[in-house]
């Protein structure tokens, strides 16, 4: 038997039971639909996160710290990527080490991580923010991504950039208009002329405390967007001021005990310095350079490769959980290619009677299974893509709801289709391999005299 007369056998055998074919693809439509959607929903993610590193240049970015920091607070009992340390003495990271590592050749920019907590006012609506002091060249890199308004021209300029969601909160739902308004920025410093030193009850009460507020005032310049994945971003505040209005702003040197703590010698130094490199390929150079001046250094290159890994594992579990609907989805094709069997019995023994060998039989029956597992292939990534695309929607509606951005939480990757119909071919193959083995099994003369 030709090979073109099996797959029209194949085909003619189908048609005729129109019903069960059709219920069989749809089994195997719904296993691989549901397949399709998890693992479409792992990618999506996954290019999110990625889209996000790579738009905010995030691989160029190295963090340095004092000798045995921590990373932005976390629990040194927490796994996961840490600062990489360097042995010998405590060294303050203070003006002098940021021109050493700015130096460093493959370093584009370094800034000091300045901040300092205050009370921020728009016509008359306040709010508590932590202002965060960045140059205006860093102001300009994509980290920044002002939508509204431009980023502040120079260090000098009395203006500041702010984000969408602390305009919200003080009542502006336009961005735009915000931008050439003023803000208020009320910082709190030491007032030692009515202190008593005599009065320490009213000292450790809280009631007497030898503090201050100062208020200023900046141009908004622009307004940064709300970002629907924004990632571990080295922007920790919504209100940005350049260094030379920042120098103007009395305040108190410390924000908790923990930066007591990090003072060698009477000397505070820095939290930590972010630097900006050239390229990616720079990172494991710099990163060498900067452990040789005795600090410690974060990546965050290093922790995307661990989010790279959770995402592995995410994949792996929904793949599983899709596996099922495709276990049952076989079943259903292998109770066919039995039911078949039995149905066509007196066929099989016809076609055997007149020549045809057991691998003809077995042909007609793999044919059949492709049949099923093509067409069912084809069907379960239309059926993943429409259900993934219904699920964005409502999902995006609901976010919509808290003012959070839309986005695309599935992707559907060209392999992802190949595979999808692949995949789904060598399930109903394999579960055709019983039935196929079975059905070439047949005794003509028993065949003959079924009935």
């Amino acid at each position: 038997m030709k090979i073109r007369d099996s797959v029209g056998l194949a085909l003619v055998n189908l048609r005729k039971r129109k019903l069960r074919t059709v219920l069989t693809v749809l089994g195997v439509t719904v296993g691989i639909g549901a397949l399709v959607a998890m693992i479409s929903f792992g990618q999506g993610m996954e290019r999110n996160v990625t889209a996000s590193f790579s738009a905010l240049e995030l691989f160029n970015v190295l963090t340095v710290l004092p000798p045995g920091a921590a990373v932005f607070g976390r629990d040194p009992d927490e796994p996961g990527p840490r600062p990489e340390m360097t042995a010998g003495p405590a060294k303050v990271l203070d003006d002098e080490a940021l021109s050493a590592i700015a130096g460093l050749d493959g370093v584009e920019a370094v800034y000091p991580e300045v901040n300092f907590p205050a009370q921020v006012g728009l016509d008359g609506r306040e709010d508590l923010q932590l202002v965060q002091v960045i140059p205006a060249k860093v102001a300009a890199m994509k980290m920044f991504q002002v939508k509204w308004g431009r980023p502040y021209a120079s260090d000098e300029e009395p203006a500041v950039i702010v984000g969408q969601a602390l305009l919200r909160r003080l009542g502006v739902e336009d961005p735009a208009s915000a931008v050439g308004r003023m803000l208020q920025i009320s910082s709190v410093t030491l007032n030692l002329a009515g202190f008593n030193p005599a009065d320490l009850a009213g000292l450790f009460s809280g009631k007497k405390l030898p503090v201050a507020k100062e208020k200023h005032e900046f141009t908004i310049a622009g307004v940064v967007a709300d970002r629907a994945f924004a990632g571990p971003v080295p922007l920790q505040s919504d209100v940005f001021l350049p260094p030379g209005p920042a120098r103007g702003i009395k305040r108190l040197p410390f924000r908790n005990v923990w930066d007591l703590l990090r003072m060698r010698d009477g000397r505070l130094g820095y939290a930590s310095l972010t630097v900006r490199l050239v390229s990616p390929r720079d990172l494991d150079r710099v990163k060498a350079a900067v452990r040789e001046l005795g600090f410690a250094t974060f990546a965050l290159s290093d922790q995307f490769a661990e989010i790279r890994r959770g995402f592995l594992y995410l994949d792996m579990v929904l793949a599983a959980v899709g596996m099922i609907a495709i276990f049952v989805a076989s079943l259903g094709i292998m109770n066919t290619m039995l039911m078949s069997i039995l149905e066509r019995t007196r066929e099989i023994g016809v076609m055997k009677a007149v020549g045809a060998r057991d691998a003809d039989v077995r042909r007609v029956f793999f044919v059949e299974s492709t049949v099923i597992g093509f067409g069912g292939g084809l069907a379960g990534y239309g059926l993943g893509w429409l259900t993934s695309l219904l699920i964005n929607g409502i999902v995006n509606a609901l976010l919509a709801r808290q003012r959070v951005p839309a986005m695309e939480y599935f992707a559907f990757p060209l392999w992802l289709l190949f595979g999808a119909v692949a995949f789904s071919i060598l399930v109903s193959l394999l579960s055709g391999v019983y039935p196929a083995h079975r059905a070439a099994r047949v005794d003509p003369v028993a065949a003959l005299r079924h009935d």
